[in-house]
Parts: C-alpha cells; structure tokens; sequence
C-alpha cells in the first residue's frame, strides 16, 4: 500500500500523519514508540485525507471538535488488534475505561494484557481514543506517545483537573 506523510504542529508536539488513497492511516506523535518506518512514504504538501485529518485534530486542539470523521485505512494490524482499535472509536468524549472492561466487551475476559498490547500499538493516536483507557485502579498507564501527553488529552476532555 503506497502512503503519503505530512507533519502538523499541535500544542502537545509535532504529529505524523499518513494516508493511503482509502483513508487515513495513521496518525503518531513524533518520537512514539511503536512507529512504522516511515522511510518509503512520501511527504507531501496536501491530501484529501491528510487534509482532513489535520483540520480535526486542529480543531480538536481548539476544543471545536470532539469526534472524527476522516476514514481510517486498515493498513495494518491483526484481526485482534483491529477490533480492540475499534473498540476504542467507540468510547465517548470525555469518558473513561480499563484495558479489563474492554477485554470483557471483546468477549476476552481474560485477555486485558492482550487488548492493553494492542491499544498501545493503535496507529491512529487521538482519533481512536486509546489515552481513555486507564488501569484497573484508574491510574494513568501506558501511553506510546507519553503519559504526559496522556494526561494533558484527558484533561482537556474534562477527565481529569488542572495539575
């Protein structure tokens, strides 16, 4: 699959975003953990899905937007990984859960380190929502683009107060 790049400055860091002729393919923190090689994709001033997606993230940042509607491109990800991803697009502005409950939602019980694995390696950062996921005990774990970042995400959606 041929994707193209481009870099957007945000107020929690720059972001990488990639899109293929289907959608968006991902969107990554700069420096994350868990960030493909970039080094066949091509950088490029505009496209319509790159376009797109950094208009919402802008606007996200703005606090004029709280959901996405840019398409995502399945371009990677084991079936698993692709339905605790989506999984993720499900949970609401705002709101909160634990790498267990959505184990439990998934029918996987028992599977929380599982789906904690594979939200950390969700390739669309802030669109699908992994910084909403919490441990059991509602601590701040994990977070491939820092759990600073994560923080500041959650307190902007109201989760959290002012440090």
């Amino acid at each position: 699959m041929k994707l193209v790049c481009k870099t957007i400055t945000t107020p929690l860091g720059s972001i990488l975003l990639a899109a293929s002729d289907d959608g968006l393919a991902g969107l990554w923190f700069k420096g994350q953990r868990h960030l493909p090689d970039t080094s066949q994709w091509q950088v490029v001033a505009t496209q319509r899905w790159l376009d797109q997606a950094a208009e919402e993230v802008q606007a996200y940042f703005r606090g004029q937007r709280r959901d996405f509607k840019t398409p995502r491109s399945a371009a990677w990800g084991t079936p698993f990984q692709r339905s605790v991803w989506d999984a993720l697009a499900r949970i609401p502005w705002g709101t909160t859960t634990t790498y267990g409950v959505l184990a439990t939602q998934l029918r996987k019980p028992q599977a929380a380190r599982a789906v904690g694995a594979a939200v950390g390696r969700n390739p669309w950062s802030i669109m699908v929502p992994c910084h909403r996921v919490l441990g059991a005990d509602g601590s701040l774990t994990g977070y491939a683009g820092g759990l600073d970042r994560k923080q500041e995400l959650l307190r902007r959606e109201g989760v959290l107060g002012e440090p």
